[in-house]
C-alpha cells in the first residue's frame, strides 16, 4: 500500500526524534460536554486521547460534565487525577438527555458552567485550551476566553453548524440565525491557533466559509485502539455465542443511526435479501432507529434483523468481532459535514467495509485504498446486497479485505500515532 494524501493523516511528523512535536510543554486545557464514561463516541475519543497526551509526556487537565449516555451511571467523580492527567467534572448532571430540547438545554448549561469556570483558570500561563463542537456553542467560550487573557486555543471540529442544520432543513441558510452562527465561527476561527477536521472534505468545507485561514486548518483523522479490539474467530466470541451469530453471516452497523447517516440504503439491501442466510445487526442509537424497527415489522424481516443498544466499551472488542462485515454510511449532502468514526474501530476488527456514501468522498478513496471493502453510492441497494452476498459465499476475499483493514490500522490509525499529530498543532507556534 502506498501512501497517498490521506496517509500520514496530517503533514508529515518524525516520530523517531520527538523533540519536534515536544519543543515546549505546555499544560493543555480540555473543554468538553462528553467525556468517559460517556459511550458517545466523542467523549470515549477524548478519553484515549488526553490519556495518549499524558503518557507521552504533556501536562493535561480535562473539564467537563456529568455523563448523560453512561451505563446506567447517574454520576462519576468529581475529580480524578493520575500521572499528568487531571479530570474535574462538573456538577450539574444531564437532565432529559433523551430529548432533543433536553440536550439543548444541557448544552447550554455546560457552556455557561465551562465559561464560569475558565474565568478562574483562563489567566494560567503556558497553556492552551482545547475545545469540542460539543456542544457546538462551546468554541465560543474559547474566543471569549482568548480575549480576556490572550489565551491560546484549538478547536476540534466534529460538526460543522449551521452547516448541518440547513443540510438537514432545520434552518434556511439565509436565516438570521444561521447567519449569526456562521459570523460568530469566523470569528472564532480565525483566532483560534489551529482547527482540526476530521477529513479533507471538511477542510475544504471550513476553508470555504474563511479563505484566510486554510494554513491553520489540520486534518487529523480519528482513530481506534488496536490493543482493544482484536480480531477473534467467532466460535472464540462469546457476544457471537449469546445472540447467535456465530455459524450465520452477519452484517454489523454500529453506532449513531442518526441524521446523518443513510439508513434507508442498508434497510432495501436488507429487504433484497431476506431469503438469504445473512443477518443484519443494528447497534447503537439515533434518531432513525426506531423508524428502521417499525419498517423492518412493517416488512416482516424481524428474523433478519437483530437490535441491541449500544454497547460497554469493556464489550466492544467482543461486539466489534461477532459479525463478518461492517457497515459505514454518510447520507448524501453530508460528506464534508460529518466524519464517521465507527469506522476506525471496523478496521481494528479486521472486517470488511461496505460504505455508503455520496461521490468523491475521502471514505472512498480510504477504502478503495486500503482495498479493505467497497464503496456504493447513496441508493444503491442492489450493488450492497450483491456485495454481501458475495462475501458470504467467498471466503477468501472476505478474509483478505480483512487483513488490509487490520494493517491499515495498525499502520496509520492508533492513538499512539494520532495524539502525535494531535501534540504538533497543540505545539504549534
Amino acid at each position: 500500500m502506498v501512501p497517498g494524501k490521506l496517509y500520514p493523516p496530517t503533514q508529515a511528523v518524525s516520530f523517531d526524534d520527538q523533540s519536534d512535536v515536544q519543543l515546549t510543554q505546555q499544560t493543555v486545557k480540555l473543554v468538553t460536554q462528553f467525556f468517559a464514561p460517556d459511550y458517545a463516541a466523542t467523549g470515549q475519543l477524548l478519553d484515549e486521547l488526553v490519556r495518549q497526551l499524558a503518557k507521552q509526556g504533556m501536562p493535561v487537565e480535562v473539564f467537563t460534565g456529568q455523563p448523560g449516555y453512561a451505563y446506567g451511571e447517574a454520576e462519576a467523580p468529581r475529580r480524578e487525577k493520575t500521572h499528568n492527567l487531571d479530570i474535574h467534572r462538573s456538577r450539574m448532571t444531564q437532565l432529559w438527555s433523551n430529548r432533543l430540547r433536553g440536550k439543548a438545554l444541557n448544552g447550554l448549561l455546560f457552556v455557561i458552567r465551562a465559561f464560569l469556570h475558565l474565568l478562574h483558570h483562563g489567566w494560567q500561563k503556558d497553556r492552551v485550551l482545547l475545545l469540542t463542537t460539543a456542544p457546538p456553542f462551546l468554541p465560543v467560550v474559547g474566543y471569549l476566553i482568548s480575549l480576556l487573557f490572550n489565551t491560546p486555543y484549538v478547536v476540534i471540529l466534529y460538526d460543522l453548524y449551521p452547516d448541518i442544520a440547513v443540510e438537514l432543513g432545520v434552518v434556511d441558510y439565509h436565516h438570521p440565525v444561521a447567519k449569526l452562527w456562521r459570523w460568530l465561527n469566523q470569528r472564532v476561527w480565525r483566532r483560534a491557533k489551529a482547527l482540526i477536521v476530521l477529513s479533507p472534505s471538511m477542510k475544504d468545507r471550513v476553508v470555504s466559509h474563511c479563505p484566510d485561514i486554510a494554513d491553520r486548518v489540520e486534518v487529523i483523522h480519528s482513530w481506534a485502539d488496536p490493543d482493544l479490539i482484536k480480531p477473534m474467530e467467532k466460535k472464540d466470541n462469546w457476544f457471537a455465542r449469546k445472540h447467535g451469530l456465530v455459524d450465520t453471516f452477519t452484517v454489523l452497523y454500529s453506532g449513531n443511526m442518526g441524521r446523518c447517516h443513510d439508513i434507508e440504503t442498508i434497510f432495501e439491501a436488507a429487504k433484497l435479501l431476506r431469503n438469504e442466510p445473512i443477518k443484519f445487526v443494528c447497534i447503537g442509537g439515533g434518531a432513525k432507529r426506531e423508524k428502521l424497527i417499525e419498517d423492518v415489522k412493517a416488512e416482516d424481516l424481524e428474523e433478519n434483523f437483530l437490535f441491541l443498544p449500544y454497547q460497554d466499551k469493556k464489550d466492544l472488542p467482543y461486539s466489534m468481532t461477532a459479525c463478518d462485515v461492517s457497515l459505514v454510511s454518510v447520507s448524501e449532502g453530508m460528506e464534508s459535514l460529518v466524519a464517521p468514526s465507527k469506522l476506525y474501530p471496523a478496521l481494528a476488527a479486521g472486517t470488511p467495509i461496505a460504505v455508503i456514501c455520496p461521490e468523491d468522498t475521502y471514505l472512498e478513496e480510504l477504502v478503495q485504498t486500503i482495498n479493505c471493502g467497497a464503496v456504493f453510492r447513496n441508493g444503491q441497494s442492489n450493488d450492497l446486497a450483491r456485495f454481501m452476498y458475495l462475501l458470504a459465499q467467498d471466503k477468501q476475499l472476505l478474509s483478505g479485505m480483512g487483513i488490509n483493514a487490520r494493517k491499515a490500522m495498525n499502520d496509520y490509525f492508533t492513538p499512539q500515532i494520532i495524539s502525535r499529530h494531535y501534540m504538533q498543532a497543540l505545539n504549534a507556534k
